[in-house]
């Protein structure tokens, strides 16, 4: 799968390595995130868990699977609040989603669609 470039962020599948790009590895401290995204550095978090021997077997119900992927589009979400910029993941949708809606909420996107809120 090629990195998936958007406006608001770039999305890769979980191995991938990303040559321009400081790789913080998987839940990484908000702070250093947020000062190295300020620093004006290209950052990588990963929201997929590193795959471990010990960790048991990989999501193998739905409501698991479900639960794996909520968990890395709220990753991938709190990241991009912070600045992280290129995310390593096995959602590709559903983190591009997440990318946009928070572009949105700051303000750097315009809604997909506008409603009135009194109809």
């Amino acid at each position: 799968m090629a990195p998936e470039e958007t406006r608001y962020g770039r999305v890769v599948e979980p191995g991938a390595v990303v040559e321009d790009a400081e790789d913080l590895g998987y839940r990484p401290a908000p702070d250093r995130v947020r000062d190295l995204a300020e620093r004006g550095r290209t950052v990588l978090v990963r929201c997929a868990p590193p795959p471990c021997a010990d960790s048991g077997p990989a999501p193998g119900r739905p409501e698991e699977a479900r639960a794996a992927e909520a968990a890395e589009v709220a990753l991938a979400s709190v990241y991009a609040w912070l600045g992280a910029r290129v995310f390593a993941t096995g959602h590709p949708q559903a983190v591009r989603q997440a990318l946009a809606l928070v572009a949105s909420a700051q303000g750097r996107r315009p809604p997909a669609v506008a409603r009135r809120g009194l109809a």
